[in-house]
């Protein structure tokens, strides 16, 4: 082998010396005032659920504000954060790592959407980092700069001269709006009547607050199930507040105009919000009101975790920022009547005096065809065919149908029995006329028909949809104009002219001037629902749709079909009666009876039977919390459920976000939900 060249022996050499070491970094000068940031991290661990310290380095020192969005290291990681506070030193002992960068210097996080952040996340067992994803949006940095800092020169702002036409028809509505004008903050559930005019109907109501609530400076936050709802109380609050005084905060709306929006609120630019659940974190400034509508509906129930009820959300704001409360609505449920017997709210509204709603009859399923042969051809009761024959002489009529589709439920015509199908066990239906009957699942066809239970060939439908029922009532009242509303064609409104108006639950259209007649169908099919709040929801349909009728010293009248008449129910009577505080009242009891929500704490713990069984060992419980199950809810899944008293609410929440984080900290394997007060126990 030959020697080394001289170039190779100075390689060699150089190798064999000792390293320098490598230059360390300039140490980061910190800032001189508060140099200590406490900042929430958004790491998705419950176990990791808590503020952590980090430097504030000089050049951040006036912008890494409390309520500033940061990015951090965290475990290697660079993650998103907010500052919620500055601190002159640390907790942590050891070294602090310093702030990556400022995101943006807006204050986006306001002490008190924190407070009620952190209060609502310990309601429903959750972690403050995703009641903080639901409460702030995503920054949009076009929408940042394009938004003006300081608010635009408006018009005054209308004067407050006492309850309107909206409130005046209620004995409590007059002392209520003059409470809020006053600066005070009084807590209502108010049980609303139809209207005879714009002027008194609801919309116009929350409009009316919104001005009294201005009236000391303060602001207000209204809160409704859906759009079409939005656009109704936006219109209102256009025509009595004027153009720009209020935003507009639903999901629906694109990134920059919604983060326009709520930056508009942030910043003072307008003081009053209307919306969808978007719009319940609304970081309204001196927050006087806060109002939803329908508590009942499910579209103020949040999918997404900790699952909070827009209820509890603006309840928890309310007591955090000293505002006053309204829960609007036709129906009561159980859960408002609750905090009324508690006398947390206070009762607007009643029984409603003659001639202030239609008036409701109750018809069966069936018809005299001998009397009315057009009543038969319609499948409606003789009653109610009559009805909307006499509507149609006065204006637009109502029909609301509890499906959609053709024939969403057939049966046996001998027995009743639903169809099933042989493949998967779906339900059977007929998606048009002329069509063969096929599998709403898996979408086979029945072929030839055999009751299993009888032997039966015949069958019969169980339940109409809407497509059905509108072809049916297009040939009993030929040239009348037939509309129809429901999924996937949503009708906003419909005109004062004779015409049938085929709905589904909550897709009924506002009628100009009200509807002259409301026909209710298929009843039964409301009230055998398999959940725990069926009547609750069926009143609550009812009363949706028999809102929109004018009232009965105009003639409005309302036709329940499908109803038993051989006894009495309830949940009939308290329609007839319009008395919905007197059916939440009796609803309210006999869930106290059986101790079912709300006058318990409920908690579900969803998922493997193992991984429930194993998170459930890592509870501390206590003696007092009753263990429901577990009971089957899918082919590989169980849900146990967790009952104490309602005075146990924060130590069974805090014992499951305790348990949440056991199984942060260990990597558990297996999804396990966790679900303050769920809204459906059957599933």
């Amino acid at each position: 082998m030959s020697e080394p060249g001289a170039t190779e022996q100075l390689e060699l050499i150089r190798a064999s010396l000792p390293k320098a070491p490598r230059p360390r970094p300039a140490a980061t000068a910190t800032a001189s005032t508060n140099p200590v940031a406490l900042v929430v991290v958004d790491t998705g661990l419950a176990h990791l659920d808590r503020p952590f310290e980090y430097l504030v380095p000089e050049s951040m020192a006036d912008t890494a504000v409390p309520g500033a969005r940061v990015k951090v290291r965290f475990a290697g990681q660079d993650l998103d954060g907010f500052v919620v506070a500055r601190s002159a030193t640390a907790a942590h002992e050891g070294r602090l790592a310093p702030l990556r960068r400022v995101v943006s210097p807006e204050p986006v996080l306001i002490p008190a959407v924190l407070e009620a952040a952190q209060r609502v996340a310990a309601r429903c067992a959750g972690t403050l980092g995703d009641v903080l994803r639901l409460a702030v949006p995503p920054r949009h940095a076009t929408a940042e700069k394009a938004l003006s800092l300081e608010p635009p020169v408006a018009d005054p702002l209308p004067t407050f001269e006492g309850a309107g036409p909206a409130w005046s028809r209620y004995a409590a509505g007059p002392a209520y709006v003059s409470r809020l004008a006053a600066g005070e903050s009084p807590a209502a559930s108010w049980l609303a009547l139809p209207a005879g005019s714009p002027d008194e109907d609801w919309p116009r109501a929350l409009a009316e607050a919104a001005v009294a609530t201005l009236a000391e400076g303060r602001g207000s936050i209204f809160v409704v199930p859906d759009h079409r709802d939005v656009r109704r109380v936006d219109a209102a609050l256009t025509e009595v507040l004027g153009k720009g005084r209020h935003v507009r905060l639903t999901a629906d709306q694109g990134p920059q105009a919604r983060y326009t929006a709520w930056l508009k609120v942030l910043r003072g630019h307008v003081s009053v919000v209307v919306g969808t659940r978007a719009a319940v974190w609304a970081p309204v400034r001196s927050l006087g009101l806060v109002a939803w509508w329908d508590d009942g509906d499910d579209l103020l129930d949040e999918p997404r975790a900790p699952y909070p009820h827009v209820r509890e959300v603006l309840l928890t704001r309310a007591a955090v920022e000293g505002a006053a409360v309204l829960s609007g609505g036709f129906g009561r449920t159980a859960a408002v009547q609750r905090l009324v017997d508690c006398s947390d709210l206070r009762t607007i509204g009643g029984r409603p005096p003659r001639g202030a709603v239609p008036r409701v009859v109750v018809a069966g399923e069936g018809n005299d065809a001998e009397r009315d042969a057009a009543a038969a051809s319609a499948h409606l009761p003789s009653v109610a065919w009559r009805t909307a024959k006499e509507g149609l002489e006065h204006g637009p009529v109502l029909v609301q149908v509890p499906r959609r589709g053709y024939l969403p439920s057939l049966a046996c015509q001998t027995c009743r029995t639903p169809v099933r199908c042989a493949h998967c066990g779906g339900s059977v239906a007929l998606s048009a006329r002329g069509a063969e009957p096929a599998c709403r699942w898996c979408g086979r066809g029945v072929g030839r028909f055999e009751c299993r239970n009888c032997g039966g060939h015949e069958l019969r439908s169980s339940v109409v949809g809407a497509r059905r029922t509108a072809e049916e009532l297009g040939r009993a009242f030929p040239g009348t104009p037939v509309h129809t509303s429901g999924a996937g064609a949503v009708l906003e409104n419909v005109g004062a002219a004779p015409a049938l108006v085929i709905a589904t639950p909550g897709a009924e259209p506002v009628a100009d001037g009200g509807y002259a007649a409301c026909l209710l169908l298929d009843a039964w099919a409301s009230l055998d629902r398999p959940t725990l709040d069926a009547g609750e929801e069926a009143l609550r349909r009812w009363l949706g749709a028999a809102g929109l009728v004018r009232p009965g010293s105009a003639g409005g009248r309302v036709v329940l079909a499908g109803a038993p008449t051989h006894t009495t129910l309830p949940v009939v009577e308290a329609l007839v009666r319009w008395d919905p505080a007197w059916f939440a009242t009796r609803e309210l009891a006999d869930r106290a009876a059986l101790h079912l929500p709300p006058t318990v704490a409920l908690a579900a713990v969803t998922g493997e039977r193992r991984a429930v069984q194993d998170a459930l060992r890592l509870a501390d419980l206590g003696d007092e919390v009753e263990r429901l199950g577990p009971l089957p809810v899918g082919d590989d899944e169980v849900r146990m459920l967790l009952r104490t008293h309602l005075d146990g609410w924060d130590s069974l929440a805090g014992a499951l976000a305790d348990l949440r984080a056991r199984r942060s900290a260990r990597k558990a394997g297996g999804g396990v939900q966790v679900r303050m007060d769920p809204p459906d126990l059957a599933s």
